[in-house]
Parts: C-alpha cells; structure tokens; sequence
C-alpha cells in the first residue's frame, strides 16, 4: 500500500524527527498528493530541505501554536493522515509543568478533537520510551517488549505528560468521525533518536570541545539502552501509517502502541556519544564524576537547593535524580511486534547511521568551536 493521493498533516514539522519524516514522505515513490507542515516556526535549514524536492506534492506551511483549535481545525480540513510529532521535550525541568502540560496533552487533545470534526481517518502519535520508564527505583529492562510487565512509577512531568497524551490517542480509537467513519489511531513509542541534527548530540558535543575533545561520562557503561537512528524511526510512521490504510493490517495496529528500535548496537548514552565521534579523534572519560550512589544524592542536594531559591529566583540544577536514573538504567527494547504487525524494518543499517551522523558532527565541529570561543569572549 502506498501513500499516493494522501493528503497528510504533520505536526511538529520544523523539528528533529519532523523534518526527517516530512523529507521521507516526499521522497516516497508515490508521494503524497498534499503535506501541511505545521509548526510555531521553521528555521531557514528546514524549508531548504523541503524545497529541495520538486515532486507532484503540494506543500504546505502553516505557522501556529498547537494550542489554537482554530488553526487545528483549518489544518485538519481535507486530511485522511495526521502524524503528529509536536511536543516539548524536556529532561531537566526547564519547562513549567503547565506549559508542558497545555502542549503535550491539551494540544493532542485539541487536535483528535479537530480529527474528529473534519473527518480524519488516521493518526499516528510520536510517543516515547520515556512512557514505560525507568522507575524511581532504576529497574532494568533487557529486550522488552510491548507484554512487558512494569511498574512505570516516574513523577517527572515530561514522562507524566507524555503517558497522558499517549492514553488520549489510544483511547481516541474507534471514534466516529462526523461524515460516519471510525479514526484509526496508533502510538510509536521512541528510543532515544540520534542523528544528524540532533540538538542533545549538538549539547554533547559542545562539552566534549570545553572538556578538551573528551567527552563527559554521564552514564556507566553497563546501563545499556538502544537509540534509534533518526531515518528509522521516521520510516516507522510511514510504515505505520501504510498499514492503517489496509483494513487487514488496520485491525492489528489501530489501538496499540509500538517500541521503535533498530540494529543500533546496545551501549550506554555516553558511549554511543563516543562511538559516533571515535573516528574523528573524540575521547571519552573511562568513569562516572563520582560513584553512582553520590552522583544521586549531589542531584537531590541540588533539587532542595533549587526548592528552597524557589521564592527568590529560579535556578534550574544541571542534573536531577530522574536524569541521573534515566541515563544510568539498563532499559533495552525489541522492535518485533512492529516488524509482526506492520512490516516494520530498519531503513538504514547501523553502520550508515554511524557514518552519516559522524559526517555531520565533523562539518558542525568548526562553527561549535567558533561559537564557543565568542560565548568565552
């Protein structure tokens, strides 16, 4: 099943996994007849690469908050898919807990809402591993996968908003649309996308050039997890998004939700970091600052100093225990029940992946420098 003839709508456009997956769909042999792009802004880089492409598609852009169910509504009209990617992500506690509430969930809501009133056959919601966990108490997980008994106890806001908006797609299955038809909707739960363009790597890196070509080791290297390469996870929404245009595969996908991993090698944040730079000369610190037990109490030290400044000032920490456990739990997923359900399989093999995001670090690593030494100046 293709995607020929589909006007398609998706949101959070502008950003990491937004512009790649905009890019893949217009590259499809038979290609959309429509894509609206919506976003709050699209940088310069961004509508470059879609203009690169002068297919039969019509793009459209369309700049917005995803919190304005007029523009939702205006979005919506004439569209059989919605890809929505849109949300804030934040793992420090920069962003107020309303602020991502009001995106995360209330957006989502807004939009099935929109779904509902023009008719929207499919939608398919970016979710994140961040929804399963780890817990507080930092239990592991080695090749789970959707059966996986767990008790998600995280109270970090990111993690509690993103469940949230997951539920209200899942829940959203099975509506009637206003011309009579049913919404079909699904959930691909994320690992942690690497890639070119990607702004934590960019972060990473910034460090690794203070700390003199080093990279900092943030995670011990037996907290295996498994990231996902930005192509990959951009193709499984349009896998996902093909199968839901087919009743015999709509029946197993609609409803549910998907781990999304590929062939990326497990190893721990901090060593892919490594591994995706080695070849350009990049180091990496053999351990933890300090053992893993005090690195979680110096983040609480540094959470009540942060509450007792409340009333005075806002000093957000560097690190908080969510992050410290998040990056230091072994937490690694299966991509079988994609592959089973809607012929999910990754794009790009490990090895392109690695070499593709090695080639963009080292065509960023001259502007970062610059950059940096005007910050210092």
């Amino acid at each position: 099943m293709s995607l020929a003839g589909v006007s398609c709508l998706v949101t959070g456009a502008g950003g990491f996994l937004g512009q790649r997956i905009v890019c893949l769909l217009l590259e499809e042999e038979e290609a959309p007849a429509e894509i609206r792009l919506l976003d709050k802004a699209f940088s310069k880089e961004a509508l470059g690469k879609f203009g690169k492409f002068q297919g039969k598609t019509e793009v459209k852009i369309l700049e917005g908050d995803i919190r304005d169910a007029t523009l939702l509504h205006r979005a919506c009209q004439g569209v059989s898919l919605v890809i929505h990617t849109a949300s804030i992500i934040d793992t420090l506690g920069l962003i107020e807990k309303q602020l991502l509430w009001e995106v995360n969930v209330t957006g989502t809501q807004l939009l099935l809402e929109a779904c509902v009133r023009c008719s929207v056959q499919h939608f398919i919601y970016t979710s994140t591993i961040e929804v399963t966990g780890p817990n507080c108490r930092g239990d592991p997980i080695y090749d789970g996968d959707e059966s996986t008994a767990y008790e998600s106890s995280s109270q970090f806001p990111y993690a509690q908003s993103k469940r949230a908006a997951e539920g209200c797609v899942l829940r959203a299955d099975g509506r009637a649309l206003e011309d009579g038809g049913t919404l079909l909707t699904c959930a691909l739960r994320s690992m942690y996308i690497f890639g070119e363009g990607c702004p934590f790597l960019r972060g990473h890196l910034d460090k690794c050039l203070l700390n003199r070509n080093v990279f900092l080791r943030f995670s011990r290297e037996e907290a295996l997890v498994n990231p996902v390469y930005v192509g990959n996870i951009a193709w499984a929404h349009l896998q996902a998004a093909k199968a839901l245009r087919v009743p015999r595969k709509a029946q197993h996908v609609r409803g549910q939700f998907y781990y999304i991993s590929d062939d990326t090698p497990h190893m721990s944040y901090a060593d892919l970091n490594y591994e995706l730079t080695r070849d350009l000369g990049f180091g990496i610190e053999p351990q933890l600052p300090m053992p893993l037990t005090a690195l979680y109490y110096y983040s609480l030290l540094l959470e009540m100093v942060s509450f007792v400044l409340r009333p005075f000032v806002r000093y957000v920490p560097s690190t908080n225990r969510h992050l410290v456990t998040l990056l230091n739990t072994p937490f690694t997923f299966s991509y079988r029940k994609a592959q089973h359900d809607f012929g999910y399989v990754p794009r790009y093999t490990w090895e392109e992946a690695k070499q593709c995001t090695g080639q963009w670090i080292a065509s960023i690593v001259p502007q970062r420098r610059e950059y940096l030494k005007s910050k210092a100046a």
